[in-house]
């Protein structure tokens, strides 16, 4: 016969209590954790995320999955992981454009930076300064003089009002004086083939999308846009070293979590997407495709995100670019 008395009541009633008041860490009682990708499937960013995936399920010893989401400019999926589980099983891919420029540029945004908690930087690329081969200049100086001389405005092909895209060419035009005039397209293939007819003079494409056309010698990349020169692209110089330091600036992706996640939970991912990053084949597959492989504190990301809203805030504000 069982024996209850008070003291043996009060225990297990404080048992109780204490267990309920421990975080859910359900990334540490095997769950299967959930990255989800705010954009369709297929691409080589998305793929190289699932590479990563397995890395840190490895690392984890549990599953670790990428799930597409699609929809809304990347809103859809990243307000789902805002209102999601607090424990690390549901992860966001934050990226400059759902989180940057999408704060930036949407006023009735139904989510906010300060909703997330950042996990680690995963990578980050470069835009191009591409023209039609046709055009007669061979360097960055070269493209600002005759742009001049020509005294017109240079058409540049865009993925739209407000993408990165965009927003980039109306920062060379201050940056150098040259005025620019961007043409939107529905997809990237659409303005590449726009340029190689010659119906654009400026393109501002990743490496990984133009990379075939600079080898065939169909396209000219007078440089890359971030602060250091990409392997696959050892003799095109950066925005730096062609003297336009101004216009150093990347696209990026990074792992985020709801407000409210237990510091715990944040640090063990962040363990393992470091892990993931650092490992030489995620390395060797980033730059294979033109991409930075990063790792470090899960204030990298705060970090990123500020420099983006001073240098692309300024511009959506002298522009008064908003989008609904």
């Amino acid at each position: 016969m069982s024996v209850f008395t008070r003291r043996t009541i009060l225990a297990a009633t404080a048992g109780a209590v204490a267990m309920a008041m421990l975080p859910q860490t359900a990334a540490a009682q095997g769950e299967t954790i959930r990255i989800i990708y705010p954009y369709a499937g297929g691409s080589t960013v998305n793929g190289i995320i699932r590479k990563i995936a397995e890395h840190m399920s490895g690392t984890l010893g549990q599953a670790v999955v990428v799930e597409d989401k699609p929809g809304g400019n990347g809103i859809v999926a990243t307000q789902s992981v805002a209102l999601g589980p607090k424990d690390g099983t549901m992860v966001l891919v934050g990226a400059s454009g759902t989180l940057s420029l999408n704060s930036l540029l949407r006023p009735n945004l139904p989510y906010k930076i300060e909703d997330f908690e950042p996990v680690g930087m995963m990578l980050k690329g470069p835009l191009t300064v591409t023209i039609n081969v046709d055009t007669p200049v061979t360097d960055m100086k070269g493209l600002v003089d005759w742009a001049k001389a020509e005294n017109r405005p240079l058409r540049y092909g865009t993925l739209g009002p407000g993408s990165v895209t965009h927003l980039f060419g109306i920062l060379l035009g201050k940056a150098t004086g040259v005025e620019t005039i961007p043409v939107a397209y529905r997809n990237n293939n659409a303005q590449i083939l726009d340029l190689l007819a010659g119906q654009n003079e400026l393109n501002f494409s990743t490496p990984a999308s133009l990379i075939e056309h600079e080898k065939a010698g169909e396209v000219k990349m007078l440089a890359v846009t971030t602060e250091e020169r990409m392997t696959n692209l050892p003799e095109t110089p950066t925005v730096a070293e062609a003297g336009f330091a101004m216009l150093e600036t990347s696209f990026w992706d990074s792992l985020m979590v709801p407000k409210g996640t237990p510091k715990e939970v944040i640090t063990r991912l962040n363990e393992a997407l470091n892990a993931a990053t650092q490992s030489e084949e995620i390395k060797t597959l980033m730059a294979q495709n033109s991409l930075l492989s990063l790792s470090g504190p899960p204030e990298a990301v705060n970090e990123q995100i500020a420099s983006d809203l001073d240098v692309w805030g300024e511009i959506v504000r002298s522009e008064g670019i908003t989008l609904n």
